[in-house]
């Protein structure tokens, strides 16, 4: 039988890891405003790796080149082929999240929980985000990246270790400043995520079987199933609608949940 509590928690994953509204503050939120209470840390990371089923299955033509191109060069980063290039930047965009994940494992994430942060950024990356898409170019694509803007974008990423700012969000912000097309930038940040959910999905993995916790096993699965249908739902709606539109409601949704989060940290809801 199908957990609600996982039913709930996988559409709330699928439709937010790559909308750029945050997917670790709904989680968060959730968490604290319903009775469910929290899910844990190996229960989100299996709702990430639905997602990531999602994306290898929704770009695996190009994930495909990529591998071939890999395999043909023996590995070596020879920028001239297409799909070895962009193997090696989403792999030196990556670097950056690494070194800073890594420094927030250390120091702990419990301050991140936070209602108010969540809020407030939720609130301000929505607006750089509107600027970003508003006021720059949407003239440059994938092959026309440079080395340059794909570690600013990693970079990028790292900001979205804070609940509220969304890793889609702030990568497809960076890549909006750079003048990069709107679907393009959105399908270099879906891709971006592979290795980062990869890595934290072979940990989260090797904890639950470790550990004997079959009824988190159970959970486990149910949410990697179930976010992985909400996923490539949405990967599949957002990449058809930034063919033709923009990131405005998406900003809105941002303001509107924001507000309303501060209204409620600070008792006037």
């Amino acid at each position: 039988m199908i957990s609600m509590h996982i039913f709930w928690l996988a559409l709330i994953q699928g439709l937010t890891e790559f909308l750029p509204v945050s997917s670790s503050g709904h989680l968060i939120l959730f968490a604290k405003l319903t009775p469910y209470g929290d899910q844990g840390q190996a229960i989100d990371i299996a709702l990430h790796i639905g997602s990531l089923i999602a994306v290898v299955l929704y770009f695996w033509l190009t994930i495909k080149n990529m591998l071939q191109g890999l395999w043909q060069n023996k590995f070596k980063p020879n920028f001239a082929n297409t799909g070895v290039r962009l193997a090696y930047y989403i792999l030196f965009a990556t670097l950056p999240a690494i070194v800073i994940g890594g420094v927030f494992s250390y120091l702990g994430t419990d301050w991140t929980r936070s209602t108010k942060l969540i809020g407030i950024m939720l609130i301000a990356y929505s607006i750089v985000l509107w600027y970003a898409d508003t006021k720059f170019s949407t003239a440059k694509t994938l092959n026309e990246m440079s080395l340059r803007d794909a570690l600013l974008i990693g970079f990028a990423q790292c900001l979205a270790f804070i609940p509220g700012t969304s890793r889609s969000g702030v990568t497809i912000t960076m890549g909006r400043f750079l003048g990069y097309n709107r679907a393009e930038v959105a399908k270099f940040t879906m891709l971006l995520s592979i290795p980062s959910i990869l890595a934290a999905g072979i940990l989260a993995a090797y904890t639950l079987y470790n550990g004997a916790e079959f009824t988190r096993i159970a959970m486990a699965y149910q949410a990697i199933g179930l976010s992985f249908i909400f996923s490539f739902l949405a990967i599949f709606l957002m990449m058809r609608w930034l063919r033709f539109a923009t990131f405005l409601p998406f900003v809105i949704y941002r303001v509107i949940l924001g507000v309303a989060l501060l209204f409620k940290a600070y008792g006037l809801i």
